[in-house]
Formats: C-alpha cells, sequence, structure tokens
C-alpha cells in the first residue's frame, strides 16, 4: 500500500466520526499549536535560538496531517499502533509519538457551545457561567469505563474496584442540555468513588451556590445534592410507602416518568461517546484516560453543537461600540 492509499483509508476510517469540512477545520486548528510546541521542544534542547534556516535538517517521516489522521484512528477504533506503522510504512514508535504529541492538543480545546462559533467551554466555571447566562436546564449523570486491573500489591488498587459493576473502572460525569448535546465531560475519579463524591470533589456544590439560578436534572445517586439544593436539582421524586392511597401511587408514577423523560437526554449523550472504542473498554494506560476521554468528549460536542436547536438563544453577541464606515 502506498503512502496516498494509507491516508485515504485513515482518512476514511476518521471521517466515520468527523465530517469532512469539519477535518479540515480541525488540522487548521491544530497545526499553529502543534508547530509551536515543537518549535518550543527544539528550543529548549538546543538551548538557544536556532542556527539553520527554516526547513532545514530532515522531514518529518509522518507529516502533521497524517499525525491527525492516525490520533483519530487510534481514538475512535482502537487501531494498534503496529497496524497503522505498518500501513504507513513506518516504526511503532513513530506512531505512539504522534498520538501522544496530538491528543494533548484535542484534549485541550474544550467543548464547542450550540450557536456560539468558537466559544468553548473548559471547565466546572465555564460550564456554569454559560447555562446561567443562557438559562439551560442542566442533565447530567456519571458512567464507568473498564480499564486494566492494576499490578497485585500496588498503593490504591482496590479503588478502581466499582461496587456497581465488580470490575476495575474509571467514572465520568457527563453535563448536556436538553437536547442531550454534549457541553460538559470530565470530573475522572476512580470507580470506586460514589457519583455524587465525583463531582462534588471537583467543586459542583460551590457552582451551584454561586449560580442560584441554574437547574439540573438528575439520577437517584446524586439525592444527597438535590436534598442541599432542593430549588435547583431535581431528583426522582421518593417512593411512597406500601399503605399509601392509590392516587399517591399513580402520581409518583407519573412524576417519576415525567422526571425521567427530562433526564434521559443525558444517557443519549453519554451512549454517542461510547460509540467511541476506547469508551467502551480502555486498553491504555490508566494514566492517560483523563487526556483520551477529554480528546474524545471536544470532538463529539463539536458534532453536537452542529445539531439545530429547538430553543431561541437569551442572550444576543453585540459589538461594543459601532464601527466607522
Amino acid at each position: 500500500m502506498t503512502h496516498s492509499q494509507a491516508r485515504a483509508a485513515c482518512s476514511h476510517i476518521a471521517l466515520t466520526g468527523l465530517s469532512r469540512a469539519r477535518l479540515g477545520e480541525l488540522i487548521e486548528e491544530l497545526a499553529p499549536k502543534w508547530t509551536a510546541r515543537c518549535d518550543s521542544a527544539l528550543h529548549e534542547r538546543r538551548g538557544g535560538a536556532r542556527r539553520r534556516a527554516v526547513g532545514a535538517g530532515p522531514d518529518h517521516r509522518l507529516v502533521f496531517v497524517d499525525r491527525v489522521l492516525v490520533t483519530l484512528v487510534v481514538l475512535r477504533l482502537a487501531v494498534p499502533h503496529a497496524a497503522l506503522a505498518v500501513l504507513y510504512g513506518v516504526d511503532r514508535s513513530t506512531v505512539s509519538r504522534a498520538v501522544r504529541e496530538v491528543r494533548p492538543l484535542l484534549a485541550a480545546r474544550g467543548f464547542a457551545v450550540p450557536d456560539r462559533p468558537g466559544v468553548r467551554l473548559r471547565t466546572l466555571d465555564d460550564l456554569f457561567a454559560y447555562v446561567d447566562a443562557e438559562q439551560v436546564r442542566l442533565r447530567m449523570d456519571g458512567t464507568e469505563v473498564q480499564v486494566r486491573r492494576p499490578r497485585v500489591n500496588r498503593a490504591g488498587r482496590r479503588s478502581f474496584v466499582s461496587g456497581k459493576r465488580r470490575q476495575n473502572t474509571i467514572k465520568t460525569t457527563t453535563f448536556c442540555d436538553e437536547q442531550g448535546r454534549t457541553l460538559f465531560s470530565g470530573v475522572v475519579r476512580p470507580g470506586r468513588m460514589h457519583d455524587q463524591t465525583a463531582v462534588r470533589t471537583e467543586g459542583i456544590g460551590e457552582q451551584f451556590r454561586l449560580h442560584p439560578e441554574v437547574a439540573a436534572d438528575v439520577d437517584e445517586g446524586y439525592r444527597g445534592l438535590a436534598n442541599e439544593f432542593p430549588d435547583q436539582v431535581g431528583a426522582p421524586p421518593r417512593k411512597p410507602k406500601k399503605d399509601s392511597p392509590e392516587g399517591d401511587k399513580l402520581a409518583w408514577r407519573e412524576h417519576r416518568r415525567r422526571q425521567s423523560s427530562r433526564r434521559i437526554c443525558v444517557e443519549h449523550a453519554q451512549a454517542e461517546l461510547k460509540q467511541w472504542r476506547p469508551l467502551q473498554r480502555y486498553t491504555g494506560r490508566r494514566d492517560a484516560y483523563a487526556e483520551t476521554h477529554l480528546a474524545i468528549a471536544g470532538l463529539v460536542s463539536d458534532r453536537a453543537a452542529a445539531r439545530a436547536t429547538r430553543r431561541k438563544t437569551s442572550t444576543e453577541l453585540v459589538l461594543a461600540r459601532r464601527a466607522a464606515c
């Protein structure tokens, strides 16, 4: 297989998660950051300014476009690095180095915002500021991804054992809007940690206090958060006692059904993330999972933000002063 055929094959696989136009925009977005990172590393290695003209020296075996394509294929289908190395006719270490270079750039991009081109959310502070300004009701839920079992006698080995799945997992929390469009996904914690504890350690309680107008729908796992912020966090209604009137039981079922109907879109958002192979069962190093998750979630949010909105935005971006004609 020639080099052009290898690029065409990887482009076809990468397009299963991105549109062709979005793939071109992504390459243009990351190219200056990758170049600046390479120049900074070379400057540090030399200990000073360059002595040769720009472009001198050996060329990369994998150009930047191929490095992006290789990384997207690894994130999409978890293709082994050795297989991609054979495809491009390079050493496996070259592919691994390309993934290590491009994946942090993808993880640092943040999450796209619907109807706000160029605006991206990177922290929980950004998320709550956005939903407060746009009057969006959040949907929040945690999910787990199975990871490799830590070595015997390693410190903190049991912290990854999930009490729910009885497996070694890593837990993340996803936030979306009423249409299931991913706004933020992260808060990476060991699988043994409870869903509510994970977001509390990230400071979500303080965010609800700073933004009293922000509301969210959650499941039973966030009951304590709903008790602390009853006007902001909506959890499923408590089940009535057995000797309660039949009318109360029917009202409970209807209330629970409506709350579940409002919250189900976050399950769809998580399912959209699980379409990417590494988030179905992660077989890499656990210390690289957070970076992998952020890179994939950012790409998924790009596609989700492109879906048409069913609501009118509450704010309008206008110029601070009129430009002279």
